[in-house]
């Protein structure tokens, strides 16, 4: 079963993995950042979340913004130590003497239609079926309920969405090769996770991902 989800908001940021030190967006949403809204609005173990198609409903815009990032990550060995006993004084992270500001050329007045369906999995109950996923799954929407607010690649860039109901969706009248775009990453051995890439092509202003060929 398939649903079409509407988003929007004032900016977005999906950042490019070949550019790690001044972040700069993906023209447009990636697969798995529009994965990781729906899964915002509704995650069962008994489905799984599949993209088909992103429709642009809005230009592809950029801006450049300077944004506060901190320049060291949290230590997972640290944290490890800190369970088994050690002092954790050092664990945290003093964001006073480790900010520090980046630019961002970010996305600007994004608006999208994802058009998604779900499969079921074999961690599903026997009381699970895709009817009843699909209720709660639209009686969620409707009701704005979410268990954290979806974001547009970065948590201070918040989503609006709602269900779209009609048939067609108005795109924007363009075609343009996007060139190579993260579609996932790939958990299927997590001590080697990797990143899955495809050829993003908009065609009047859509992007069909039930034939794109991923790349690992």
């Amino acid at each position: 079963m398939s649903i079409k989800l509407e988003v929007w908001g004032d900016y977005a940021l999906f950042s490019r993995p070949e550019l790690a030190v001044e972040r700069v967006s993906y023209d447009c949403i990636t697969p798995s950042a529009a994965r990781g809204i729906l899964e915002s609005i509704y995650w069962h173990p008994g489905l799984r979340w599949r993209v088909d198609k992103i429709y642009l409903l809005a230009p592809i815009r950029f801006t450049n913004i300077r944004r506060n990032e901190v320049k060291t990550k949290a230590s997972g060995s640290k944290a490890r130590s800190v369970m088994n006993g050690a002092d954790g004084n050092d664990l945290y992270i003093n964001t006073k003497e480790e900010i520090q500001q980046r630019a961002s050329m970010v996305l600007k007045d994004v608006h999208y239609v994802i058009e998604a369906h779900f499969d079921m999995t074999e961690k599903a109950n026997t009381g699970d079926n895709p009817g009843k996923f699909q209720d709660i799954i639209k009686r969620r929407i409707n009701k704005g309920q979410c268990y954290h607010t979806p974001y547009f690649g970065c948590r201070e860039f918040p989503v609006n969405y709602r269900m779209y109901d009609f048939n067609s969706v108005p795109t924007i009248a363009e075609n343009r090769d996007l060139g190579l775009m993260l579609y996932d990453m790939d958990y299927s051995d997590l001590q080697n996770i990797k990143p899955m890439f495809f050829r993003a092509m908009v065609e009047n202003g859509v992007i069909d991902l039930t034939q794109c060929e991923v790349y690992k």
